[in-house]
């Protein structure tokens, strides 16, 4: 049986490094960020749905789309033409009807209030529009007057 020594040859003691404290400080420093990052991420931690309806390639021979508008004082636009209060639902059918392939396109002006545009939205998509899209600006310097 041979015999463990620590001299080499020579009678030399020959360096042995031992790693269990370098181990140690790793680990340690592991379990720390493992609990300090999490808790450092700001906002609220959302589960952000899927999407279902994706848009298809862009269709060249697909008609002009249907656009829906209302500016800021609460006036409501379907293509160019202000629809009187109570008949928007009458006047998407029959755009509807025209136009059955056509996309409707909703635009609202910034001083319009959520609540307005989902009510244009939701009323839009009962009437059988094969898609409706919300018409915004790319960024804050595509905006009319920005320079």
């Amino acid at each position: 049986m041979a015999s463990l020594s620590r001299r080499g040859s020579g009678g030399r003691p020959k360096p042995h490094m031992n790693v269990t404290p370098l181990v140690d400080v790793v680990l340690v420093l592991l379990i720390i960020f493992m609990i300090v990052i999490p808790a450092m991420t700001e906002g609220v931690n959302l589960e952000v749905p899927a999407v279902a309806n994706v848009d298809d390639a862009t269709d060249d021979d697909a008609p002009e789309p249907v656009m829906l508008s209302v500016n800021r004082f609460g006036t409501v636009l379907l293509d160019d033409a202000v629809v009187p209060d109570g008949q928007l639902r009458a006047h998407l059918e029959r755009a509807h009807r025209q136009r059955p392939r056509a996309r409707l396109v909703l635009r609202g002006d910034r001083g319009v209030g959520y609540r307005e545009i989902r009510a244009l939205f939701a009323a839009a998509q009962t009437v059988g529009f094969p898609g409706v899209s919300l018409r915004v600006n790319q960024s804050g310097d595509d905006a009319p007057g920005a320079e």
